[in-house]
């Protein structure tokens, strides 16, 4: 399994008495491993949350940070390590020095009601953000949550995305021009199949028939119909619609199954360049699939029209 991204903030167990220090609030959460260890019950979804405020608080500078019960709480360190892969993604078409600041514009699909790309994005690299959703009560939660943070205010837009079955369209326009794409698709088919992937992981946690979700979620982020293949050739179908005025396209694969009919689908579409990249997440292995319409000596003119600098 691959390690966490070098530029990850997170590697090995999280300093408790760092986080406690700065989110006093988490405090009433911490636990005691059977080594002696702090920690928190992750079966629990308001430990779970106040965890990831803490770890936002302390890293990130956020200083308000929630959103309405039952939607997803995202995990932290797994989504900077995308951002982080993102990242030395732009470096690769920029002589390999990861570009910084408001001039770089990355797009998230589905930002949800927490909006954690943006803000690690905003955070770490100092990125432009337009932040996209179909759900108007998870986009107001993220709205808030932009408004409460003065370095989101200036770099972080919010938009909706009026039509379910639409991805790119009313959301990019024709003349826009976006870097990166950042996607973490809902990639169960119904609901059926995401309560049988939670009921399977407890089982492997021991924590036999529990059904609850301790990351939350509506039925928007958890599935689609399809599931993220459907999803993915979406995507890719409205992507060549913007191949001369996106950068690159990312999009998070969870099953290795998937793959085969992503790359398949981007095989049809022509993509000029395409890339698989794998992650480490707790006990797993993640991945993005990721592409581009512009062969790699026209993306030396993007960088030249963006321009962005050397280090």
């Amino acid at each position: 399994m691959p390690p966490l991204h070098p530029r990850n903030r997170h590697p090995g167990r999280y300093d408790f008495a760092k986080l406690q220090a700065t989110s006093p609030a988490l405090a009433r959460w911490i636990v005691q491993t059977p080594r002696n260890e702090d920690s928190i019950d992750f079966a629990n979804p308001e430990a779970v949350k106040a965890l990831n405020r803490a770890l936002l608080q302390s890293y990130y500078g956020v200083k308000e940070w929630n959103f309405p019960e039952g939607y997803l709480c995202p995990g932290v360190p797994g989504r900077a390590d995308y951002i982080h892969h993102l990242a030395d993604l732009l470096a690769s078409s920029n002589n390999g020095v990861i570009p910084r600041g408001d001039g770089v514009h990355a797009l998230d699909i589905g930002t949800g009601a927490t909006c954690i790309y943006p803000i690690i994005a905003r955070n770490e690299y100092g990125w432009t953000l337009l932040a996209s959703d179909i759900d108007p009560v998870a986009l107001e939660s993220s709205k808030r949550i932009v408004d409460a943070n003065p370095a989101l205010r200036e770099g972080v837009t919010l938009k909706l995305q009026p039509d379910s079955r639409s991805v790119l369209k009313n959301v990019v326009d024709a003349g826009q021009s976006v870097d990166i794409v950042i996607c973490n698709p809902p990639f169960h088919a119904s609901k059926e199949e995401a309560q049988a992937g939670t009921e399977r992981k407890w089982r492997n946690l021991g924590k036999g028939s529990v059904t609850q979700l301790n990351f939350g979620g509506q039925a928007t982020e958890l599935w689609c119909p399809g599931g993220e293949v459907a999803f993915a050739r979406t995507l890719i179908k409205e992507s060549a619609s913007h191949s001369k005025n996106v950068l690159w396209f990312s999009m998070l694969i969870s099953k290795e199954a998937s793959l085969p009919p992503v790359i398949q689908a981007l095989e049809q579409a022509r993509v000029a360049i395409r890339k698989t990249v794998l992650m480490g997440q707790g006990q797993k292995t993640s991945r993005f699939i990721a592409w581009s319409f512009l062969p790699p000596a026209e993306h030396k003119h993007w960088i030249q029209k963006r321009g962005w600098k050397p280090a």
